[in-house]
């Protein structure tokens, strides 16, 4: 792509823009000399990079790759045997880090999270941890090796300080001896060239035996090392020199680590730096509020709600273009500053973008072609150099343009041969528009020539459009308005400024009839647009106000359902109730009956008590059953579909269960459900698809009836305890999670969790866990005689 229109259409604004956006230098050189792409492949590539940073962002958060220090210097000088620094080191160390992070960010978090265009670059990263906890252990800081780097360095460095030791006390009786007070300048032990001594005057440094170092600046004071600490000096001196020698044997064999996994060293960081210039980009879409365009290969862009990405994004009116697929040329009219211009360059800096990898300002759906050159001569030039805002240097542009374009070039023409004789310059237009035409080239012309809003009325694959104007506040809208030509409108603004009617009307007779004649259709067809945009905005009003009605009534419609079955329910509970009662006062009115007449017939009131008993009974059974919950696809329970182990659902007490025994005599079996083992009938039986019955079911297919029976009832019926002594945090929250599956499903209310006292890392984790889960309505460390503070109760939900 030719420099001239990357800086024409302002593409350095957003490689800069987008540079702030990463961590490392290298990914920020590489926005800086990003430049678009012209294979299909390779930017559908890189589009898909960019939506699967957003998308990884938006799921996770966005990943850091500080500090990411450029290490490939430091990798060639190991290639050439030289041993590293302690900084290089580090920054190796920095390099290995980000590569674990970001290859923890990047790896898939479950099995069903789908592969996108980053998990390559997972694959690609090795993180070598066992050479980044080595370097850590043995350099401390780009300026010191740890001393436990090596035990012959700890030794050494243990020796200096009982060697240092051994100085200081020497020194120390020395210059607090009363003789000595008289040749000292100050009561201080100093070091000079390495080496301890005392700071003595001038004039007496005769009578301290031993060997002068150096001088203050006035020269009143000598700092002598006495012979009594030569010695010792010399042992400290040694020790210096082996410590210096052991430190670079420790960076030579850090070094060799390093150069033997040199390699993915080298690849890691330039992964790392291809990845920071990925995020970079999708954190840039964030900013723009971008979507990915669709790509095609047959020539043809369509721009939903495009904005220019460097006008304010509150204030940019978006516009709509097509461009390629009915028309290959758009002549777009209207009057200044209304936004032809920014329309023009909104079109060719989003193709630009998309080209370069970049997500686009602009609704889902829209779509871009590849372009091998856009062309631009650009009228606003003028403000930028003076020098080309003539027709001349404008007219040398386009000469070039049409030199070079092909028909996979587009291209930008600003106000297409102004500032020179209007009959001259629109036929000149006219003529290079219909040369690029026959190109076919994707052309976006603007102009104020009617001549060229006649030619695109009467040439194929042309179509005219205009920038929108509000007459009656004289203020563009800068809407795009595709399929119309721009109406001249400055007999209606003069007339709105005040210019007198009479110079107006005598204005308009000068002008031709048919000129006059294509005004007033262009007003025409103006009107009718706008009154089909409004009959269009009060249907669409009538269209969601119908929906809004309708979203109403079915929620009252559900509400009113709900209520009549409350109604029902309530019904139902208070005729139960009256049963009991009447059942419990025949039952009491039979026994005071026997109780007071001994000669009654006693066998003929038992039989009307039992018969009694049995009605109500039975009509209890009737008002309390409720209704079928079982779902559209659930089957009637028959005595040959009665098989032991199927998963089934009681409807008279709406519970679910596993049939546990076989049909008897009366075509009853017996079901359990959870801790409850009830005989009922095979017709008040049906299937029952949900997944916890369907698995209890399995278990009891597999296992014979009393084992399915046993296994069904531990796994509903669980402890109310569960021990989590002596297991790892991991453990623990592993078996916690289990447990609490379990006593959800057994509809325990509360719970004990023994995880001991210890150092109390697993009762935080424990707690935390519980603060987190939905199932847990609330949780307290046990009192004391519950198990204090090595228990938590948590009440379920």
């Amino acid at each position: 792509m030719n420099d001239k229109v990357l800086k024409t259409l302002e593409f350095n604004k957003i490689a800069e823009t987008l540079a702030t956006q990463t961590y490392s230098e290298a990914a920020k050189n590489m926005c800086l000399s990003l430049s678009p792409m012209t294979e299909l492949s390779d930017i559908r590539r890189a589009q898909e990079e960019t939506t699967a940073a957003v998308s990884r962002m938006r799921r996770k958060h966005t990943p850091g790759f500080n500090p990411l220090k450029d290490v490939i210097p430091a990798i060639k000088r190991l290639d050439i045997g030289s041993d590293l620094t302690c900084p290089e080191l580090l920054d190796i160390v920095g390099v290995l880090d980000v590569a674990l992070s970001i290859k923890s960010f990047l790896s898939p978090g479950n099995s069903e999270e789908p592969e996108d265009a980053l998990t390559a670059y997972c694959e690609m990263l090795e993180p070598c941890s066992f050479l980044s906890s080595e370097i850590k252990r043995c350099i401390i800081s780009p300026e010191e090796v740890a001393d436990d780097a090596s035990p012959a360095l700890k030794d050494i460095r243990r020796q200096k300080v009982v060697t240092g030791g051994k100085i200081q006390r020497t020194l120390s009786n020395l210059i607090s001896s009363q003789s000595m007070k008289t040749y000292l300048q100050d009561s201080l032990v100093t070091v000079r060239e390495g080496r301890y001594c005392i700071p003595v005057k001038a004039e007496h440094k005769n009578h301290i035996p031993g060997m002068v170092h150096d001088q203050s600046g006035s020269g009143a004071t000598v700092f002598i090392e006495p012979m009594s600490v030569v010695r010792l000096n010399n042992e400290l001196r040694d020790l210096d020199l082996k410590e210096e020698e052991e430190i670079r044997e420790i960076l030579k064999k850090l070094s060799s680590s390093c150069r033997e996994y040199s390699e993915d060293i080298e690849r890691d960081y330039r992964t790392l730096v291809e990845l920071d210039f990925i995020f970079a980009k999708g954190r840039y879409s964030e900013m723009i509020k971008g979507n990915a365009p669709e790509f095609n290969g047959s020539g043809f862009l369509n721009l939903k709600q495009a904005r220019h990405p460097l006008l304010d994004a509150k204030t940019a009116v978006p516009i709509n273009v097509a461009l390629g697929e009915d028309f290959t040329m758009l002549i777009v009219t209207g009057p200044n500053t209304g936004g032809k211009t920014v329309s023009l360059k909104t079109v060719g800096l989003l193709s630009l973008m998309g080209q370069s990898g970049l997500h686009i300002p602009a609704l889902s759906g829209s779509s871009l072609c590849v372009f091998n050159e856009i062309y631009a001569d650009i009228g606003d030039e003028q403000s930028i150099e003076q020098s080309l805002s003539t027709f001349s240097s404008h007219m040398t542009n386009i000469v070039r343009i049409l030199e070079m374009a092909v028909s996979d070039s587009l291209v930008l023409l600003d106000e297409l041969c102004s500032g020179t004789d209007p009959t001259e310059g629109a036929a000149l237009a006219q003529s290079i528009l219909t040369r690029l035409l026959n190109y076919g080239c994707r052309t976006m012309a603007t102009t104020h020539y009617s001549e060229l809003k006649i030619f695109a009325l009467n040439t194929p694959m042309v179509q005219n459009a205009c920038c929108e104007f509000d007459v009656e506040t004289l203020r563009p809208t800068y809407r795009l308005l595709i399929g119309l030509p721009g109406k001249s409108n400055a007999f209606a603004i003069s007339k709105k400024l005040g210019l007198n009617e009479d110079i107006i009307d005598d204005a308009r007779s000068r002008i031709d009839e048919g000129n006059a004649a294509f005004e007033d259709m262009l007003a025409d067809i103006e009107a009718d647009r706008k009154q089909a945009a409004l009959e269009k905005e009060q249907a669409d009003k009538a269209i969601r106000e119908a929906q809004a009605l309708r979203a109403q009534l079915e929620k009252e419609q559900a509400a009113l359902k709900a209520r009549k079955d409350a109604i029902l329910e309530d019904a139902k509970k208070e005729a139960f109730h009256i049963l009991s009662e009447a059942k419990e006062a025949a039952d009491k009115t039979i026994k005071d009956i026997r109780k007071l007449s001994k000669d009654a017939d006693v066998n003929s009131l038992e039989r009307v008590r039992t018969d009694i008993g049995k009605k109500a009974k039975k009509a209890s059974e009737n008002i309390s059953r409720k209704p079928k919950a079982a779902s559209k696809d659930a089957v009637p329970i028959t005595p040959e579909t009665a098989i032991v182990g199927t998963a089934v659902k009681v409807l008279s007490l709406g519970m679910s269960g596993v049939i546990a025994s076989a049909p008897d005599s009366k075509s009853r079996v017996n079901v359990q459900m959870g801790a409850l083992n009830k005989k009922v009938p095979i017709s008040d039986l049906v299937t029952d698809d949900t997944q916890v019955f369907k698995e209890a079911a399995g278990s009891v297919k597999k296992k014979g009836t009393n084992a399915g029976r046993i296994g069904f009832s531990k796994a509903l019926g669980v402890s109310g305890e569960i021990k989590l002594l002596g297991l790892t945090v991991d453990e623990a929250l592993l078996e916690l999670d289990k447990y609490l599956d379990d006593a959800s499903m057994a509809h325990l209310e509360s719970v004990r969790i023994v995880h001991g006292k210890g150092t109390g890392a697993l009762r935080s984790a424990v707690q935390s866990h519980l603060k987190k889960d939905k199932r847990v309505k609330a949780f307290r460390q046990a009192e004391y005689g519950e198990g204090d503070a090595g228990v938590t109760i948590a009440e379920l939900k």
